[in-house]
Parts: C-alpha cells; sequence; structure tokens
C-alpha cells in the first residue's frame, strides 16, 4: 500500500468519524504501523494539501489536517461504490454516451473515461459508453457544462436478453474480473477464522482491516455491479462482497481500538 492510499483509507474508515481532522502526530504514528516514516508521512500531506484534498492549520506547534468539501464528496462516493450493491430489478435499458473531445484535449478525454468507468459505464467503443443503470444525471452533473466536450446522453433497448449478454461480455472483461474475485477469495477466505475468534490485537487488526480494504476497493473500478442476467454463471463477485463486509465488520472494534487510543 502506498502511503499517499494509506491515508485516503485513514481519513475514509476512521477520521471522518470522529470529526474529519487529525493531527500530523496522530498520522506519523499511525502510518509507522504500515513501515512508512515521518518525513513520508510530512512529505504526503503537504502534497495533499496543495491539491486541495486537504485544509490545514496551526494549533500551537502542531497542524491539523481536516476534510474540505471535495474530500467528503469523494469519500462518500467511494464508500457508496464499495460497500453497498444493486438490487434493483433491471428494466432491461442501457444508459448510452456518446462523446467528442478533440484530439487535442488529451486530459478531458482522460478524466472523461475515468469517470465513466468509476460510474460504472464500459466501451462499447471508443466513444460509446454503457451502463445498466440510469446514471446519465450523474454525468450531466459532471460534465454538460465542460467547454470542447459533446455528449449525447441516450436511454435505448436491444433485440433481446441475448445481445444484452453479448454487449455486456464486449464492455467487460467478465471472465478476467470473475478470476481475481476468485483470487481475492482465496487469500482472504483462510483469515476469517482467524477474524471471528478475534486473535488479532488492536494495531494488527487496523493493518488487516486496511488492508482488506485496499485490496477489495480496485474491484468497483472495474466491476459495474451487473444485473444478474447479464453474470457468467458462477459468478464470485456477490460471495467476495459477502465475505469482505463480514471481514470489513469483524476488525472494526479493534482497528477502531487502536486508532482511537493513537488518535485521541
Amino acid at each position: 500500500m502506498k502511503p499517499r492510499s494509506i491515508v485516503f483509507d485513514l481519513f475514509g474508515d476512521y477520521v471522518r468519524y470522529v470529526g474529519g481532522e487529525v493531527r500530523m502526530r496522530a498520522l506519523v504514528d499511525l502510518l509507522a504501523a504500515f513501515d512508512v516514516g515521518d518525513s513520508t508521512v510530512r512529505v504526503v500531506m503537504n502534497r495533499l494539501r496543495k491539491e486541495q484534498w486537504f485544509d490545514a492549520r496551526r494549533e500551537g506547534r502542531e497542524t491539523v489536517f481536516a476534510l474540505n468539501d471535495r474530500s467528503w464528496r469523494m469519500l462518500d462516493e467511494g464508500r457508496e461504490r464499495i460497500f453497498t450493491r444493486g438490487s434493483a430489478e433491471w428494466d432491461r435499458r442501457w444508459s448510452m454516451v456518446i462523446y467528442t473531445v478533440p484530439e487535442s484535449d488529451r486530459p478531458l478525454r482522460e478524466e472523461l473515461r475515468k469517470e465513466l468507468a468509476w460510474l460504472g459505464f464500459g466501451t462499447l467503443t471508443a466513444s460509446t459508453w454503457l451502463s445498466p443503470w440510469d446514471r446519465l444525471g450523474m454525468v450531466e452533473d459532471r460534465f454538460g457544462d465542460r467547454g470542447g466536450l459533446r455528449l449525447d446522453l441516450l436511454r435505448c433497448e436491444s433485440a433481446g436478453l441475448a445481445k444484452d449478454r453479448e454487449m455486456a461480455a464486449r464492455c467487460w472483461d467478465l471472465v478476467a474480473l470473475d478470476a481475481d474475485y476468485a483470487a481475492w477469495l482465496a487469500t482472504y477466505r483462510p483469515r476469517m477464522a482467524a477474524y471471528r475468534a478475534g486473535d488479532l490485537d488492536p494495531r494488527d487488526a487496523l493493518v488487516e482491516r486496511m488492508r482488506l480494504t485496499h485490496d477489495y476497493r480496485l474491484f468497483p473500478f472495474r466491476d459495474p455491479d451487473l444485473p444478474g442476467e447479464l453474470l457468467p454463471a458462477g459468478w464470485k463477485g456477490g460471495e467476495a462482497h459477502k465475505l469482505f463486509l463480514e471481514a470489513h465488520e469483524l476488525l472494526r472494534i479493534p482497528a477502531e481500538s487502536f486508532f482511537r487510543q493513537v488518535a485521541t
């Protein structure tokens, strides 16, 4: 886990629930559990502040870092994608985004593609993206007023379920994703007995819970949370999500105990 990633996970799973701010000294002590040195923590936090992810203020000789509107929004969206799976019935309609970006504006094109992937869209063709869920309003909110970008936002249906499945297989590499879910389960399923028995001390529980979240939160960038009709037989994603939620909760009390001990 990179120091930058550890910081965001600490704020997302712990700091946000104790007022949204934490002292530099506490961050240094917390990241020491991950073998991250004092100077590295200070460089990372100063960089994140300059990137406007956090506000900072002085209290005596101590610097306090606090979540701002931008980071609160990012953590809320990330938590929703990581911890929530859709349960609504699919109406067999697709959300389609067709975009045109000038060749000269590569940063905008990359930003749009990254955001569409985060929202659960997949690439049918280079400039045509699909999602089975109605998230066109989110795309409009984020990019509707961006100069130089043309967006065509459509709701449409295919010729039938066979075609739907064929398009899903083109938009997402479900076979590779399912294999990665199986590998994740093979890593964490054997650890559940120790989690349930409470065998980890608080410091180790915090580290283990952070690794668990870090390893699992990569999936929402790749998994569009498709309706069951579009998933391959024996899909491992549902089992992995249930195990993640259980493990995350089993480690919560000892991990929070260590965090509060250090942070307060």
